[in-house]
């Protein structure tokens, strides 16, 4: 599989060559941000609510979703022509920060959405013709729940803190990340496989990629800030059904045995052995729990809906120990900041991913796996076909449409402290709830 460095830089001369070639139609009508809020200025000024309303301003965040993957034969240029947009962005300007002294929500007359129609009408999230008043209509809702979406916001139309802090980064420094990510995209621009799976880490979502199309794709969650996913090229092998739990070292000495303190019965309540080198079972009442370290022992949760694993386990080859899973408490998949694991991912609706995986596979169709998961029984599969797996590190990418997407620098590896923003959770601390029985 052909891969670059991801550390070649690129001359500006090329990459203008390169960009020119690839939207020379979009370029020649492509305005800079000067002109864009000179047309704002000069566009009639919508003083009426009657007049702004539009039934399918609303909708527009569905826009933003594609089937086309972060990584496919266009991811290159599509990233490449972000960049000469944004180019265009910043030169003419850049767009202006929004102060709002009041929440910004549908119905809101307030004179700091007359910044925000032109901050949204110069990143394209709202069309030119909406004009600038002090109304927060239906055309300004639609725009704002665009731009959330491009930003891995919840698209609710509310102009909340989250949704401010990411609007107000300047556009230099979002040309600046997209130019970063350029580069990391080029270094997956090989093979990647015909069917193949990636995990994106800031943006906490997978695709599953089949034929250069996202087939499925999944909410994630991934590593916390100190017990980061790693970034890693690998292959799945197998499908876990009713897969053991094994707590991990770390785990047992920090938590297991103060809890075992505690509550002499939690090991029995959680479902959890004691398994000596010689595969034997130990009662956990001869353990003396009170020791300076913990026992040398296998600690393995049994099967069954309380498993930290719950149903399913997806096991691929890397050093790193990580593997994707099931998780008994589906409500984490709910939360916007969803960075809280020990470098594990837990894939919501994994049993789909699993049906994908397995479909080349003989005799595993979705009824076979769920029938399976029914009797409790632990059942690994061998896929008959290993599909690639990539853990990656993209933080902007425009797929198609021009529709740039951004994310944060949830490990802090862009270099930019403004898109850091939403980082201040995950620090050290005790392991994740889901990782440890109950």
């Amino acid at each position: 599989m052909s891969r670059k460095t991801g550390t070649d830089a690129f001359s500006r001369r090329a990459f203008l060559r390169s960009a020119a070639t690839i939207g020379a139609a979009a370029v020649a009508g492509s305005a800079t941000a000067q002109t864009a809020i000179d047309d704002i200025l000069n566009a009639p000024r919508r003083g009426n609510w009657d007049d702004q309303f539009d039934a399918k301003a609303s909708r527009t965040a569905t826009a933003v979703v594609s089937n086309s993957p972060i990584f496919g034969p266009d991811s290159t240029g599509h990233i490449q022509q972000a960049i000469f947009d944004y180019q265009n962005i910043v030169s003419g300007g850049g767009w202006p920060t929004v102060n709002a002294s009041q929440r910004l929500e549908l119905g809101v007359s307030d004179p700091a959405v007359q910044a925000l129609r032109q901050r949204l009408i110069i990143s394209g999230d709202l069309p030119r013709s909406a004009g600038i008043s002090n109304a927060y209509d239906s055309y300004v809702d639609g725009a704002v729940k665009r731009f959330q979406a491009r930003h891995g916001l919840p698209a609710d139309g509310v102009l909340g803190e989250y949704t401010l802090k990411a609007m107000n980064v300047p556009a230099d420094v979002r040309l600046g990340q997209l130019q970063t990510n350029l580069v990391r995209i080029q270094a997956m621009s090989g093979d990647l496989g015909y069917r193949f799976v990636m995990v994106n880490i800031p943006a906490a979502y997978i695709e599953a990629v089949e034929n250069n199309r996202v087939a499925l794709r999944h909410t994630a969650i991934v590593g916390k800030f100190d017990r980061q996913s790693p970034i890693l090229n690998s292959k799945i092998y197998e499908v876990i059904l009713n897969p053991y739990w094994t707590a991990p070292r770390s785990i047992v000495q920090k938590d297991i045995v103060p809890l075992m303190r505690k509550d002499p019965t939690y090991l029995t309540r959680n479902n959890i052995r004691l398994i000596d080198g010689n595969g034997n079972e130990v009662a956990p009442e001869t353990i003396d729990w009170f020791a300076d370290k913990a026992p040398n022992l296998m600690f393995r949760q049994d099967p069954g809906k309380i498993n930290a694993m719950a149903s399913t386990k997806i096991n691929f080859h890397n050093e790193h120990a990580v593997y994707m899973h099931d998780t008994p408490q589906q409500g984490l998949f709910n939360k916007l900041m969803r960075f809280e694991s020990s470098g594990c991912v837990r894939v919501q609706n994994v049993r789909d991913l699993c049906t994908w995986l397995l479909k080349e596979t003989p005799g595993w169709s979705r009824a076979q796996m769920e029938a399976t998961i029914k009797t409790g029984v632990n059942t690994p599969i061998k896929l008959a076909q290993e599909v690639p797996v990539y853990f990656v590190y993209i933080t902007a990418w425009s797929a198609k449409d021009r529709v740039v997407q951004f994310r944060d620098d949830i490990y802090k590896r862009d270099g930019v402290a403004e898109l850091a923003l939403q980082t201040s959770f995950g620090q050290e601390g005790s392991v994740e709830q889901d990782a440890l029985p109950q």
